[in-house]
């Protein structure tokens, strides 16, 4: 055991005590951002408050970041983002909103708007779903939801609107 190893303290040292509050506050988290139940000592109400709240301002973050996505859904977007926001933790909002995108495109359930956007977004950069987004060197082709959409050096165009 290490200097910085404390899993041998006894009950009520300092060490167990901090790391017991360390995994009650992980609890809490994964409760209110990734659907996990709430931990026991918490109030379920307040935590489902505080859970539903952050989802809005998730989706209203992702909003900024997807105009034409969020518009395409009008007043559901709140309501659609956050139930498929729901169980996934944030990768934060351009990544939240490009990974809701590609999952709306691959049930053929993207809306029009959101369509040129999302194959803007993919000609102009290389986005693997893990890893953060980089800009693409070379030119690219892309389309989504009926938009076909053009990128050479840097500069996109739309071929076709659907």
């Amino acid at each position: 055991m290490t200097g910085n190893d404390h899993r041998g303290d006894p009950p009520g040292q300092p060490g167990s005590e901090a790391r017991s509050l360390a995994h009650r506050q992980a609890d809490l988290v994964q409760a209110l951002t990734a659907g996990k139940r709430v931990p026991p000592g918490f109030d379920g109400f307040r935590v489902e408050a505080a859970r539903v709240a952050l989802l809005r301002k998730r989706a209203g973050e992702v909003s900024r970041q997807w105009p034409l996505l969020a518009a395409g859904f009008g007043g559901g977007w709140k309501r659609e983002f956050a139930a498929w926001a729901a169980a996934r933790p944030t990768q934060g909002s351009l990544r939240d909103g490009w990974d809701f995108a590609r999952e709306l495109a691959g049930r053929d359930a993207l809306p029009e708007l959101a369509g040129e956007e999302l194959a803007a977004r993919e000609a102009l950069w290389r986005y693997d779903g893990s890893s953060a987004p980089r800009p693409r060197r070379g030119p690219a082709v892309r389309a989504a939801a009926g938009a076909v959409v053009v990128q050479i050096f840097g500069r996109v165009r739309v071929l076709r609107r659907p």
